[in-house]
């Protein structure tokens, strides 16, 4: 049995890259998780759950790190690509947050915005009351090359 995530922290980078998986893996060193292997989870925050900065986190390098995540590439110089997270907590802290991840090819508010409602929307279908949502984004204008990711890394302490 695993333990259940009593921990989370929120993260984002971008970069450029040589290659789409370059770009992708510089976006992962650039958020603080690029030594770790990403295991992807759905988008469920234990109840309970505490925010800490992921420099707090003891990750392991080469551990498998659980997280929800969102990523973006492209190769179209001069585009703009953003990625970006969301956290809902609830009032009641013995139940779930919802975690949602959304990408695109747009500037960081649009996404953002996109991703926060998804969060009201996933609370409205749970009949689950919002405390407040946590977010975080980053954009990135593709030079030649480039990623960007934004995630919620859960872990256990």
């Amino acid at each position: 049995m695993v333990n259940t995530p009593n921990v989370f922290a929120l993260v984002r980078g971008a970069s450029e890259g040589r290659t789409r998986l370059n770009a992708f893996d510089n976006s992962l060193l650039n958020a603080g998780v690029g030594d770790t292997n990403l295991m992807r989870m759905s988008s469920i925050l234990p109840p309970g759950a505490n925010q800490k900065n992921i420099d707090d986190l003891d990750l392991p390098k080469g551990g498998l790190i659980p997280l929800a995540y969102a990523t973006i590439d492209s190769t179209t110089p001069g585009r703009y690509i953003s990625s970006a997270i969301a956290v809902g907590i609830p009032e009641d802290e013995t139940e779930p947050g919802v975690i949602m991840e959304f990408e695109d090819h747009s500037k960081l508010d649009n996404v953002e915005n996109i991703v926060r409602q998804m969060v009201v929307d996933a609370f409205d279908y749970r009949n689950r009351k919002l405390r407040e949502i946590k977010s975080i984004g980053i954009e990135h204008r593709v030079e030649t090359c480039g990623a960007t990711f934004a995630a919620a890394v859960l872990w256990y302490e």
